[in-house]
């Protein structure tokens, strides 16, 4: 009518019931792995949306998938499709780059090329759109290689003496807008950087004939496979952005 443990099974109970323990929790991970619930990713970024987009989707994230850590490296837009290939971050997400075969481009969103300046420079009382020609002897700052290269892309179709050249490339977007803040000169930036522009009390107008788009896009390694963590975080960002980030005109800012 009754049963007991026999002096071996008590001695055995306590080793029984550690394994039990052990084979449970695996069996917990095992399940968090299949659902992507834990793990780490790693995400590199430019400045801009290193310090602004990103860290918004990592909260929304975290709410859904507290176990999942999402670590932020910032990285030159020169270098992200490289840091993927090489492993360095397992996901990136910034401005059109050529990819190669090693890394794959999902396209985000796409963010006009706008001028920010000064309130008291002339070109922000212009109440429409700035044409190309009229930023002939402009003084231009621009940030990078890669804005100073786009900009010279934007308007190679022009007359030769409506060009623009930047008369100073810095390093960093956020010391361009303050160049342009205290109305030394201007700068040609995309649309989105407006999260950090308008602190700086900067006007944004359009730039027309032609006006340029920027698109970024999320980078993937194309040879390997991304880790069950990152894979959730990819397709989280991709529907985030759209989401929440146009939705809310952020990207387009005004």
């Amino acid at each position: 009518r009754k049963v007991a443990l026999s002096s071996a099974g008590r001695d055995f109970l306590g080793s029984a019931s550690t394994l039990l323990r052990h084979v449970r929790a695996a069996d917990s991970a095992a399940d968090d792995v299949r659902n992507r619930a834990t793990g780490v990713v790693r995400v590199g970024a430019p400045l801009v949306l290193a310090s602004t987009a990103l860290p918004m989707a990592m909260r929304d994230y975290q709410k859904l998938k507290p176990k999942v850590v999402v670590r932020v490296r910032d990285v030159p837009v020169d270098h992200l499709v490289d840091r993927v290939a090489d492993g360095d971050v397992d996901l990136a997400i910034g401005p059109d780059r050529h990819s190669g075969d090693a890394v794959t481009a999902t396209p985000l969103f796409d963010s006009a090329w706008v001028l920010w300046c000064a309130p008291g420079h002339p070109l922000a009382r212009l109440r429409r759109a700035v044409r190309w020609a009229e930023l002939a002897g402009v003084a231009i700052v621009s940030a990078g290689r890669d804005h100073e290269h786009n900009v010279a892309q934007m308007h190679q179709d022009v007359p030769a003496g409506t060009r623009v050249t930047p008369v100073d490339v810095v390093d960093n977007i956020s010391t361009a807008l303050g160049i342009s803040a205290q109305g030394l000169a201007v700068t040609l930036a995309p649309a989105y950087v407006g999260v950090l522009a308008k602190p700086f009390g900067l006007i944004m107008r359009r730039v027309v004939q032609p006006e340029s788009m920027r698109k970024v896009c999320l980078y993937a390694p194309a040879s390997r496979a991304l880790s069950p963590a990152a894979e959730g975080f990819a397709e989280f960002l991709g529907t985030w952005i759209k989401r929440i980030l146009i939705g809310a005109a952020i990207l387009a800012v005004l």
